[in-house]
């Protein structure tokens, strides 16, 4: 079992278990509210809990050991963070969470598209295969 919590797989798992709930969690929490305040209501949510998680591990560290790029890089995609919550939230309350989510989920796309462009990454054919298949099922999931 440890082995198993030490692999990616794992983990990436769980996060995606974890984001189906959120999309179907979310879509019944902006029922009655507006997207933007329950954005905010999330973060507040998400701020704590990594507070306590950080406390219970002992994973605080200091800021002031971090370099200039490494802050500018994790402020940038804080703000990214940001944007994309209140775009999806936006979306999923006017729209219906089985198909806000997979549109959601071109992120993965435009992963593998931007690691490359950017960070050189190379998908094998196989790989760039199943970025066409995500593409082609979210849109399909979307549009039907």
């Amino acid at each position: 079992m440890r082995n198993l919590m030490l692999s990616w797989q794992f983990w990436a798992i769980l996060s995606a278990t974890f984001a189906a709930l959120t999309a179907i969690f979310a879509k019944i929490g902006v029922a009655d509210i507006g997207s933007d305040f329950a954005t905010f209501i999330r973060t507040i949510v998400i701020l704590i809990a990594l507070a306590v998680s950080l406390t219970i591990i002992g994973g605080w560290e200091s800021p002031f050991s971090l370099s200039a790029k490494s802050i500018l890089f994790l402020v940038l995609s804080g703000l990214a963070t940001g944007a994309s919550w209140i775009c999806y939230f936006r979306a999923l309350k006017i729209g219906q969470a089985s198909q806000v989510a997979p549109i959601d989920k071109l992120s993965v796309v435009l992963v593998a598209l931007f690691g490359a462009l950017f960070l050189g990454e190379q998908l094998s054919l196989g790989g760039w295969l199943g970025v066409g298949f995500i593409a082609t099922g979210a849109t399909l999931i979307a549009l039907f």
